[in-house]
């Protein structure tokens, strides 16, 4: 066919009625593209592997920053609920006032709990094992509202904590002394009785009273509870307290807490937060978190930029189609959407089945740990390296909707310029070296 019938054949075509934006019609040319030919094998094998990246990329991404939410909720909640929100320490005098302080802090609004505490480093020792440990006492009435201990007694029992005479220790630590609730443990310390000869070591056989479970291995392996009055004696500390740990209605009201123990408090006092005790771990995860959410993006970046290649290779691959649409009244507006209708396909539904899969393993992510151990007969997730007992998974909605959101976004910016490129296909070269 010679350029000059090409062109007539053009100009004599009657001006096609106007079809509004995205009209069925190029939606059914659209799919007819997307569908496996075997013409255009290769560019549908790349528009699956587009799919199967966008797919993946969002699925990886969901899993991995739900599991990163829930390191950061559970070791939050573990800390914090072990630790405190504050601890209050006496500057310049022993807290022997203790009692009077106490009572004073509990009466501050947002107070929850106020503990006072003998706290002191020992070794403990059983016939089967021995392993370094923090000791603290604490009175029965406080143990017992204890946020991270309350609920997580696995044998024994908290009530007549102070009458007992006995210890409570975290199940690591009576895994790894051999020791069961009644069974004796003991403790020894440095700086015992003086002596004529100096300062003696202390050591003393205690009965284990409680064993509890707080889900992180570091404090289950390391906290020993004793009754307060005991300890007091134990770490010659008679009538003194070391610390006071404070928990709070609200963890970020701690600044305005401490406002309200230098108006109440009348005596020198030294105050450490929740954040000040952990800034270097939870800065360092939430790092983690932005670090670990930029390289997975990159997944779908990939995939995206499959589309445009995938595209490209179909707009040459059609271009005597798209003469032949534009020489029947197609715009260049209307080749330009199916083309467009095309790479979003692609990426809506890749972003729809990794979203699926995404939220069904981040929900069921525990269990299918579990099972690959079980079938690999491996641990995947070692409680003594990750300090957690579980594999913790929280779905932030918000993070959710972003990936969704910022995938179909990529899917149709790779999608602008293939598809530019078919709008502005002239017809008559592309008829000419059919």
């Amino acid at each position: 066919m010679s350029e000059s019938t090409l062109s007539t054949v053009v100009e004599t075509q009657p001006p096609p009625p106007r079809l509004r934006a995205f009209a069925p019609f190029e939606w059914m040319v659209a799919f007819r593209y997307v569908r496996t030919r075997r013409a255009n094998g290769f560019v549908s094998v790349i528009a699956g592997f587009s799919f199967l990246g966008i797919m993946l990329g969002v699925a990886t991404l969901i899993v991995v920053m739900s599991v990163m939410n829930g390191f950061h909720r559970e070791l939050m909640d573990k800390i914090v609920g072990i630790d405190g929100h504050a601890f209050v320490q006496a500057a310049e005098r022993p807290l022997t006032d203790w009692a009077e302080v106490t009572a004073r802090m509990q009466r501050l609004p947002g107070v929850k709990l106020v503990a006072p505490m003998v706290e002191g480093a020992a070794g403990v020792s059983s016939p089967y094992g021995q392993s370094g440990a923090l000791v603290r006492g604490i009175r029965e009435q406080d143990i017992l509202r204890l946020p991270g201990l309350a609920g997580n007694v696995k044998d024994g029992t908290f009530q007549g904590f102070d009458s007992a005479g006995g210890v409570a220790i975290g199940q690591r630590l009576a895994e790894s002394l051999g020791v069961r609730v009644g069974d004796n443990i003991s403790i020894l310390i440095a700086k015992g009785a003086s002596t004529p000869f100096g300062v003696a070591p202390r050591i003393k056989a205690y009965p284990v009273t409680a064993i509890f479970q707080i889900g992180m291995s570091e404090y289950d392996r390391v906290f020993v509870y004793m009754p307060f009055a005991e300890s007091q004696l134990f770490f010659n500390h008679e009538n003194e307290a070391t610390v006071i740990e404070v928990f709070l209605d609200a963890p970020d009201a701690v600044d305005k807490f401490r406002a309200d123990i230098d108006a109440n408090i009348d005596r020198p006092m030294m105050l450490t937060d929740w954040r000040q005790r952990n800034k270097t771990f939870f800065d360092t995860l939430q790092v983690e978190s932005n670090v670990m959410f930029i390289i997975l993006t990159l997944i779908v970046l990939v995939a995206a930029l499959n589309i445009i290649s995938g595209l490209t290779m179909l707009v040459k691959d059609k271009s005597s189609d798209i003469a032949i649409l534009r020489t029947m009244g197609a715009t260049r507006g209307a080749v330009l959407r199916i083309f467009l209708i095309i790479g979003a396909s692609i990426g809506v539904v890749g972003d729809i089945a990794g979203f699926l899969l995404g939220l069904t393993l981040a929900k069921n992510l525990d269990t299918i740990r579990l099972l690959l151990n079980k079938l690999m007969h491996a641990n995947l997730f070692p409680a003594e390296l990750y300090f957690l007992s579980r594999l913790p998974s929280i779905v932030e909605p918000r993070e959710v909707a972003l990936v969704v959101i910022m995938t179909l976004v990529l899917a149709i910016l790779a999608s602008i310029y293939p598809a530019w490129k078919a709008a502005s296909l002239d017809p008559i070269d592309a008829l000419r070296h059919e």
